[in-house]
């Protein structure tokens, strides 16, 4: 049973969405962060990456820039920038990209369902990562931005969701620098929400697909919360936090590749004799970029040129970890002929969200790299499998796409 609940949304009142809205916090770094926001005061830049409005405060976990962030929501509430909704809402996002459609419910769901598993987990997390959102979010006194989470696609909720959109206009509907198409409706309807959250109620699981510092944080400030009151009824808003649920169907994962910046003491020849000892079959393909065919097929860059590499069946275990492609090119590259024993933590290896293209590897193979790997993308399938099981992905294993808007409405705790 997943418990999935309406909300009364912080959101950008209507002329001042397509100001507001903008990346994800994680996605950058400080000056690349200030360089968006540059000549836009409007931009949820300056409350999910407000140090930047701190230019002489270079610490970006002082308690300072969340109080900074907390100042500037209040400041958009004031100044009408933000609204909030006066009852509680259900919202239908739906972001296209590249001619793709992915629709989603963005609501909150409940601390003690991530507590219990119900909202499964496929990766580790960082302490000092869940930290600063941990702050965040408690300074706040809300969640920010949303978890992106995914179910198994159910017809009915699909059907209950395209209606609406068949019968009401949207909110917003704009498209963004990168492309990005962002259109929201709100579900205002008591009867509607009432169809989709019982229909949410007899999906037994949600995963995480993106957002998992997040989601963390979000749960230990609620847990917080409640030490603070310990009267609590439950139906408090900081037993919930936010998330947008989009069905398996729509999702696509691209790769997630990997530069190192050496052979770790081998020269190009013997490096390449213990790839073939290790396993694979390597053929040359030239300078043409190579992109990878299918699973267990890899692509190299190594100087100046792209290699194929085939894993030979008997190096592919059968585990639903040890087979992801991510995980071979660890355990059988990686680690023992290139030394990269915890890629958490390695400062010889970088990662590459496939977004970026092929392209990106060449250019820093040669800039700052060695030597660079390109896997064929992780399936959903696997995530949801790999998160059933209670297991946990190799790091750095999915890069989903498109990043949900950052902005677009806010959870008050």
């Amino acid at each position: 049973m997943a418990t999935v609940r309406p909300f009364r949304a912080v959101r950008p009142a209507q002329k001042y969405a397509d100001k507001v809205v903008s990346l994800p916090y994680d996605v950058m770094n400080r000056q690349e962060a200030e360089k968006m926001a540059e000549g836009n005061p409007y931009s949820f830049l300056h409350i999910c990456r407000s140090e930047i409005d701190l230019p002489n405060q270079k610490d970006p976990y002082d308690r300072s820039v969340y109080e900074k962030a907390k100042q500037n929501i209040g400041d958009f509430l004031n100044k009408g920038v933000f609204i909030q909704d006066e009852e509680p809402a259900l919202y239908i996002y739906r972001q296209v990209m590249d001619g793709r459609v992915q629709t989603g419910i963005a609501a909150t769901v409940s601390v003690d369902e991530y507590q219990n598993n119900t909202i499964k987990k496929h990766e580790f997390t960082r302490v000092e990562k869940e930290q600063d959102r941990i702050n965040h979010f408690d300074i706040c006194d809300a969640n920010t931005e949303p978890v992106f989470l995914t179910y198994r696609d159910d017809k009915r909720i699909r059907l209950l969701i395209e209606g609406w959109i068949a019968e009401n206009k949207p909110v917003y509907d704009l498209e963004t620098e990168d492309g990005i198409r962002h259109t929201l409706w709100v579900i205002d309807d008591a009867e509607r929400i009432g169809h989709i959250t019982e229909l949410f109620e007899e999906i037994p699981s949600l995963y995480i697909a993106d957002g998992h510092h997040r989601s963390a944080s979000a749960c230990k400030v609620g847990l917080k919360r409640r030490e603070e009151h310990p009267d609590y009824t439950g139906e408090e808003e900081f037993n919930f936090f936010m998330a947008v649920l989009f069905p398996d169907a729509d999702l696509h994962i691209f790769d997630y590749n990997r530069v190192v910046k050496d052979l770790n003491g081998n020269t190009v020849e013997s490096f390449m004799a213990k790839v073939k000892e290790a396993g694979f079959k390597i053929d040359k393909k030239g300078e043409d970029i190579y992109y990878p065919e299918t699973k267990h097929c890899f692509s190299m860059y190594l100087e100046g040129s792209w290699y194929r590499l085939t894993a030979k069946p008997e190096i592919i275990p059968d585990h639903v970890i040890d087979s992801l492609d991510v995980a071979i090119l660890q355990n059988r590259i990686l680690e023992p002929i290139l030394g990269i024993e915890d890629p958490r933590t390695d400062k010889r290896i970088d990662f590459v969200g496939g977004i970026r293209g092929l392209e990106e590897l060449e250019k820093r193979c040669h800039e700052d790299m060695k030597v660079a790997f390109a896997v064929y993308p992780v399936e959903i399938t696997d995530l949801l499998n790999v998160s059933d099981n209670d297991m946990v992905m190799p790091p750095k294993s999915t890069w989903f796409e498109p990043k949900l808007g950052s902005g677009l409405f806010i959870h008050m705790l």
